[in-house]
């Protein structure tokens, strides 16, 4: 899923200075999974909002909302009319939902209440761990189900650096070498005579650098 945090809330009144209708807008997907932008997150920041208007002496009108997902347009729909109600919107869901908005409403003002981070899996109650790079050239085939792109200080892509010690790594000895990890998984799995192939260099291309991705479903189109 995709992990997000609240920016810091000065920089957030900073951003609607002069607003004074504003749409404090949530997501039920992802940011709220991650405790960052889902309907109790939404609460919060309005009522933060006000209070720091209120110190500054300023006044404001805030009203609160949240959708199912940000990033798809059926559940958008209300918003083109409604948002051209307010001064502007701020959505507390990733940087995909802000695009979304600001792409399909036309006259809606949209401003990020988060900082997207990165895909993250939920490892307990309030910690995510980056897992994947969304690099899409997976190689998960070849490494045991492990990415070496996301869990890899250096990303490489042909085995460990000569800095790990222990299995740990050279860059932060609080994280483990994924390298040792393939390794160890290839091993268990036995499949470490993959640990031999030499991985080509890797076309970053499709990790985003010749612009937006986009994917077709031709089988899906109506």
């Amino acid at each position: 899923m995709i992990v997000a945090e609240r920016k810091p809330m000065n920089e957030i009144l900073d951003m609607i200075s002069g607003v004074n209708r504003l749409l404090v807008l949530g997501c039920r997907g992802c940011v709220a999974v991650c405790s960052a932008g889902g309907d109790k997150e939404v609460d919060v920041i309005a009522s933060a909002l006000r209070l720091g208007r209120k110190k500054a002496g300023q006044q404001i009108e805030i009203d609160t909302d949240t959708l199912v997902r940000q990033c798809d347009p059926e559940y958008l729909e209300p918003l083109k009319e409604r948002g051209k109600q307010f001064d502007a919107v701020l959505s507390t869901a990733c940087g995909v939902g802000v695009n979304f908005i600001a792409d399909r409403c036309p006259g809606v003002r949209v401003l990020p209440a988060l900082n997207t981070t990165f895909y993250g899996a939920n490892m307990s109650s309030g910690e995510w761990i980056e897992l994947c790079a969304g690099c899409g050239s997976c190689v998960l085939h070849l490494t045991g189900g492990l990415c070496p792109v996301a869990r890899c200080a250096k990303r490489l892509s042909n085995g460990p650096c000569g800095g790990s010690v222990g299995g740990r790594c050279e860059i932060d000895p609080n994280v483990p070498c994924v390298w040792q990890r393939i390794h160890d998984k290839l091993v268990e799995q036995k499949q470490d005579k993959l640990l031999k192939d030499i991985t080509p260099i890797r076309d970053w291309t499709t990790a985003g650098h010749g612009g937006p991705r986009r994917r077709i479903r031709e089988d899906l189109l109506p």
